[in-house]
């Protein structure tokens, strides 16, 4: 006899077509409910994700959540989805799916004794292929979710075996239909009758009130109980996803081993501002969290307490309607307070890190001196370019005098740039700083008897062409855009034809749910204005302000010394409406190349057939011998033609419009568009000899994310020298994710992954202590650091492997 597992939910949006002050009540509500249906009816089970509310529930009514723990303990409340919320599952980094994991769960264990076993992502809109990973390692064995529908993803049967990159596996369920039959039970039993497969006789059937919550009624209930009656050849039962996933056999399931895509992809750029905001919060804490750890193991004073808070506002905000931008224009104003919040106490740790750390080097007392200190977080040596600005440069400058030095007192290119004010006496440097893994490098800006280097005037006052050692860039002259760039080390030209910023018609709701492709170009901006920015030894840089019809983008387009890339500073004031923005980027390639993006902890192999994808830090397209990169600071949609990168910068459709309503024309004046005025974001090209996997690509990426830090300091004695490093790692592919405090235990975590698909030996040293450890291809790997020294592997919720 075939089973139908009858899954009682509600599916619940914090924030959606309202703010999160209503679904925090209605929240409440919701639960009070299903507590009132386990009194009314002793079989009826309740199925309930997302840490977030139960959180919730325990500050605001802590008697209603003894209720819950006590119907937890019973076995009738199943807590599943061991995540903050049901998050998009494209756009967070992969450390932020490991803080979903590694709070829930233990908040889970903490409260109710039990962790969930199921991840549960029922309507987010689309899922990377790491995620079998980052379960099985937040110690979920299951995962069930609802999209990309039949329409949009065939895959081999509801429940399959789902394998990741580096051979993970879980069991996954594909909800059919809905998630939530309210009106008619019945029908939805029929329905998911329909979908039984030859060597799976269980099925699940989701039901209950869903969106703004509720939970299964009574009449639901009642309607399952009378369908047990009359159905006895069909073995109908109230029950959980645990359950059913422990009724299946995976040995007879289908294997997947792709991504879950493509639904919504409008979402992949709706909504610049929180994703900008997205990506700056959690690399804040990235770097707050490592100096932290590294001022705190020196004796230095650093209030962190409010990480694991500021880590909440995160994940809170990665929920799929609020990250993806399909939520109501007022919520982006209540994620911007919270992601404030997690930046501003981010931003509080780090300065006592670097301020702890810099106080104890030893800086001798010289008056002409002014020590300037550059701290990398990242886990490999940097080499890049730093900016200070300070009154005395002011001074030093009227006198020609102005020297800057490195830690050995060897003299350092600089170059003045303009100030980010316009008062008398500010003056503005740039300098390539060599600052190490995870250390800091001292420089001092000196007043000497020296003549400081004068700004070279040969073809200053061309703005259409850009040259250093490296690279040769030609602009367009009626569009600003780069007509050619010529690799001189290798001696190729990198582009095929001149790079664009076009606008795309764009008609498609707020999702983007009939959206497969971007490619109607309706129109490209024309250049106005052009002019010289910078040109010096240490920065040649081209300012370009183009328009289209009352849009302003305005580029800065940058070549440092002896740099193989071009740095671009972007800033766009749109006024459109029901359009999209693309750059379109095409390499000197053949058709048959390979296109790559970022994925969290990882990289997948995209078609090239311009379906819009979505995609982290970078995208790039290459072959054996020769390849273009994107890298970026706040965008996530691409696709991807023959050998042409898109980067979709922003669409523009009306807030929270969902098809099929239709919108009249002749109220536009009424509606609230998308994106309007000023957005500001940096991009890297980056052309490469040879395949991505033999470059600094992810490496780069990284960095444009997670930048140099720098500040002033004065003279005092210290037990620090002035250059100084606290890890190295010998393998170029092996990326440190996290430098933290244990969430329960003691001692330090850190976090390493696999970047390129290579099995990997790399030694490890960390603060004198030493590790070595053998990567799979694209593996993760955690470790806590015990207070004695001794390193022990551990899973992404810190139990011990």
């Amino acid at each position: 006899m075939k089973t139908m597992h009858m899954i009682g939910n509600a599916h619940l949006d914090p924030v959606w077509l309202w703010n999160w002050q209503e679904g925090y009540q209605e929240n409440k509500a919701t639960l009070k409910s299903a507590l009132d249906r386990m009194d009314e009816f002793d079989d009826f089970i309740f199925t309930s994700s997302s840490a977030q509310f139960y959180e919730w529930i325990e500050k605001n009514e802590p008697e209603m959540f003894e209720k819950i723990r006590k119907r937890v303990q019973e076995g009738r409340w199943k807590i599943c989805g061991g995540w903050w919320v049901q998050p998009d599952c494209n756009i967070p980094s992969g450390e932020s799916f490991a803080r979903h994991g590694l709070i829930s769960q233990n908040y889970f264990l903490e409260k109710f004794g039990v962790k969930a076993l199921t991840g549960y992502c029922v309507d987010s809109f689309g899922h990377n292929a790491m995620l079998p990973q980052i379960l099985k390692l937040s110690g979920m064995e299951n995962y069930v979710f609802m999209r990309p529908d039949p329409n949009e993803k065939d895959l081999p049967a509801r429940a399959f075996v789902w394998q990741a990159p580096d051979g993970s596996r879980v069991k996954a369920f594909r909800i059919p239909v809905q998630y939530c039959f309210w009106e008619d039970v019945p029908k939805g039993v029929e329905l998911c009758e329909q979908e039984y497969s030859e060597n799976n006789d269980h099925m699940m059937c989701f039901y209950g009130v869903g969106n703004h919550g509720g939970g299964p009624t009574i009449k639901n209930i009642e309607a399952i109980k009378a369908l047990q009656k009359e159905r006895p050849d069909l073995n109908i039962v109230f029950s959980d996803p645990d359950t059913y996933f422990a009724s299946i056999n995976d040995c007879k399931l289908p294997v997947v081993n792709e991504e879950l895509q493509h639904h919504s992809p409008g979402c992949y750029t709706a909504e610049s501002m929180i994703k900008r905001l997205n990506r700056r919060a959690e690399a804040s804490l990235y770097a707050a969290e490592a100096l932290s750890v590294v001022a705190l193991a020196q004796g230095k004073h650093v209030d962190d307490t409010g990480l694991t808070r500021a880590w909440k506002d995160v994940l809170f905000n990665q929920f799929h309607d609020t990250l993806a931008g399909s939520a109501i224009e007022s919520a982006y104003y209540d994620a911007g307070n919270q992601l404030g919040e997690a930046l501003a106490i981010a931003d509080r740790c780090t300065t006592e890190a670097t301020n702890g750390i810099s106080f104890d080097i030893n800086i001798p007392l010289d008056p002409d001196r002014l020590p300037l200190v550059v701290f990398n977080p990242n886990s490999w040596a940097v080499k890049a370019p730093v900016e200070f600005e300070n009154g005395m440069f002011g001074n030093a400058i009227r006198t020609e005098n102005l020297e800057v030095l490195d830690d050995k007192g060897n003299p350092v290119d600089y170059q003045l740039i303009a100030p980010s004010c316009r008062v008398m006496g500010r003056r503005r440097i740039t300098f390539m700083a060599d600052v190490p893994a995870l250390g800091y490098a001292v420089y001092f800006a000196k007043q000497s008897d020296k003549a400081a280097a004068k700004d070279k005037q040969t073809d200053a006052e061309n703005p259409f062409v850009l040259e250093n050692e490296q690279l040769k860039v030609v602009f367009s002259e009626e569009t600003g855009t780069i007509e050619s760039i010529y690799d001189k080390k290798n001696h190729r030209e990198v582009l095929k034809e001149r790079s664009s910023v076009s606008v795309i018609e764009d008609l498609n709701d707020t999702w983007g749910h009939q959206l497969k492709k971007l490619d109607k170009k309706i129109g490209e901006f024309q250049l106005v204005s052009a002019k010289v920015a910078d040109f010096g030894e240490v920065r040649k840089a081209v300012q370009f302000i183009s328009k289209y019809e009352n849009s302003t983008l305005t580029q800065v387009f940058s070549l440092y010394k002896n740099e193989n890339v071009v740095r671009v500073r972007a800033k766009l004031n749109w006024q459109g409406h029901m359009k999209a923005v693309k750059m379109y980027y095409t390499a000197a390639l053949d058709d048959n190349c390979d296109a790559c993006a970022e994925i969290p902890y990882g990289y997948v192999t995209k078609n090239k057939i311009g379906l819009e994808e979505p995609m982290q830090r970078w995208a790039d397209v290459s072959d054996e011998s020769y390849g273009l990169a994107i890298l970026n600071d706040c965008k996530n949609g691409v696709d991807f033609t023959d050998s042409r990168i898109g980067i979709t910068v922003l669409r523009s459709p009306v807030f929270a419009h969902h098809q099929p309503y239709e919108l009249n024309q002749q109220e536009e004046e009424e509606y609230s568009f998308m994106d309007q005025g000023i957005s500001e974001f940096s991009y890297i090209i980056e052309p490469h000899k040879g395949s991505w996997k033999e470059t600094s690509v992810v490496k780069d990426a990284l960095l444009l994310n997670q930048p140099l830090i720098t500040m002033f300091e004065t003279f005092h004695e210290g037990s620090l020298p002035l250059k100084n490093s606290y890890i190295s790692v010998d393998a170029n592919n092996i990326i440190m994710s996290a430098l933290k405090k244990p969430l329960k235990k003691e001692g330090t975590v850190i976090r390493f992954y696999e970047s390129i698909g290579q099995e990997t030996e790399c030694e490890v040293e960390f603060m004198g202590s030493h590790h070595k450890a053998v990567f799979r291809p694209y593996e993760i790997k955690t470790f806590l650091i015990e207070p004695d020294g001794k390193w022990n592997e551990v899973n992404l919720i810190e139990e011990y492997v």
